[in-house]
């Protein structure tokens, strides 16, 4: 009965006694219970194999890859560590790049001013007023004097006909006239005594001479180049990459070494359709306002154009932008103070900034320094797997084209396995991974890939 007594005392007060409360050890799932997406080797993270085991580089354990591990939220830096690796962000804005674009050019007349003098009848030149190229002269200053029996004929006959009073006479005046545009008889053309005296058409420079005192002229002749100096034309070759934002009317300004201070303001007339093939760059012609007559044909000048602002887009620094084509990407720092990599479409660059297409909205914090730690961290997470989802077919995620030879090889997990070999018993095959019996080394995988057309000949795997 003691007994009895004291085992029913012993349930009774088992039962209202509490349970412990759990460790966290024991609230911690068991690594058993944790899902693994793969096993990897460290110094090989982008192949991925279906089950443990060694590895077939290195002489080490595959490690597992826990769905835990490979969320999509990042990868979270202490801010201590942040600082010491020199890791700094920025926050993103939409705006435009600076426009201005400063290019070389050399200057040149304008040759909408210039006026050539020619014989348009047999001539003599009696005497030449202007000898020296290059000097200045104002409309209407004499330039040569000749003898062309065809103009003094008509000439005389215009004024005959304009002085008289008859009817019929004055019927002739029109048909006079008309005779003498045929001849082509300059306006500024004045007759003294059956001589011609050829003008200046405008105010500038006498370019080019060719009238020789006493030299005979025939039809057609070049005498004299006039070219005028109110506006000169500057000939800049404008990058490939920028002619897309110049466009006719683009305000310039022109500064030469000669004058310094001075500065020229202009406008672009056209752009030349021509690129130049060694250069890449497409000439520009700019009229640049020239009243005083300082600019002179052969000057060298620094021109910068200043393009309309075109639409507006994320800016980022140009140092957060990684990779190029289609792996450009920057490293977003979230809200929780997480690093991930972004897949971002750049557009150009200028100021120390580039645009962002798409990506991006704005607002977002990118890092500016210290990205490339990131990113080789983010490499070997995982992230640029989920980064590259979308990635052309045949191509293998999480890892940049033309790197060595496992960046284009299918990861071992996804290939078909024939058996496993002795590297220096080849003809021994075996139906599972592990440790060769006859050396100190791993088996090696036959892919089914790789393997030769079947003959009907060879070894039965052995158990």
């Amino acid at each position: 009965m003691v007994l009895v007594a004291g085992i029913g005392l012993g349930r009774w007060w088992a039962g209202e006694t509490p349970a412990p409360s759990p460790t966290n050890s024991a609230t911690a799932p068991a690594e058993g219970e944790r899902e693994v997406l793969y096993w990897y080797d460290p110094m090989v993270p982008d192949q991925h194999f279906d089950q443990p085991g060694k590895s077939p580089f290195m002489d080490m354990q595959l490690v597992p890859k826990y769905a835990d591990e490979a969320t999509g939220t990042g990868i979270l830096i202490a801010p201590g560590v942040r600082q010491n690796l020199g890791i700094r962000t920025v926050e993103v804005e939409r705006g435009r790049l600076p426009g201005a674009i400063s290019v070389p050019g050399t200057i040149g007349w304008d040759l909408r001013l210039e006026e050539v003098m020619s014989a348009r009848v047999d001539a003599i030149i009696e005497r030449v007023f202007v000898k020296a190229p290059y000097e200045r002269v104002q409309a209407g200053q004499p330039l040569a004097g000749i003898l062309a029996p065809a103009w003094s004929t008509a000439l005389a006959e215009a004024q005959a006909l304009r002085n008289a009073d008859s009817a019929a006479a004055q019927a002739l005046q029109s048909a006079a006239q008309e005779r003498l545009r045929v001849l082509g008889l300059p306006a500024s053309v004045r007759s003294n005594d059956g001589r011609i005296v050829l003008s200046a058409p405008v105010d500038g420079v006498v370019s080019e001479i060719a009238a020789r005192e006493g030299a005979t002229a025939a039809a057609g002749t070049l005498l004299f180049r006039v070219n005028g100096t109110d506006t000169v034309w500057l000939e800049a070759a404008i990058p490939q990459a920028g002619v897309g934002a110049i466009a006719p009317g683009t305000p310039v300004e022109a500064r030469v070494s000669t004058l310094p201070g001075k500065v020229f303001e202009g406008r672009v007339e056209t752009l030349l359709p021509q690129i130049e093939a060694g250069s890449r760059t497409q000439q520009a012609r700019i009229v640049l306002e020239n009243p005083e007559g300082l600019l002179t044909p052969g000057m060298f000048a620094q021109v910068t154009l200043d393009p309309e602002g075109g639409e507006a887009h994320v800016l980022v620094p140009a140092d957060a932008v990684i990779g190029g084509g289609t792996q450009t990407r920057v490293i977003v720092m979230t809200r929780e103070g997480r690093f991930q990599p972004v897949a971002v479409q750049t557009g150009r660059s200028g100021g120390g900034m580039t645009e962002i297409l798409s990506g991006l909205e704005g607002g977002e914090r990118v890092v500016a320094s210290g990205q490339f730690l990131i990113d080789s961290e983010a490499s070997l997470s995982g992230a640029l797997d989920r980064l590259n989802a979308d990635a052309p077919e045949g191509q293998p995620t999480g890892t940049m084209p033309g790197m060595d030879g496992a960046s284009t090889a299918e990861p071992q997990g996804k290939r078909e396995v024939l058996y496993w070999y002795d590297p220096m018993r080849p003809e021994e095959h075996f139906d599972k991974p592990g440790k060769s019996p006859f050396m100190d080394m791993q088996l090696v995988p036959k892919y089914a890939d790789e393997a030769p057309e079947e003959t009907g000949e060879g070894t039965e795997p052995t158990p």
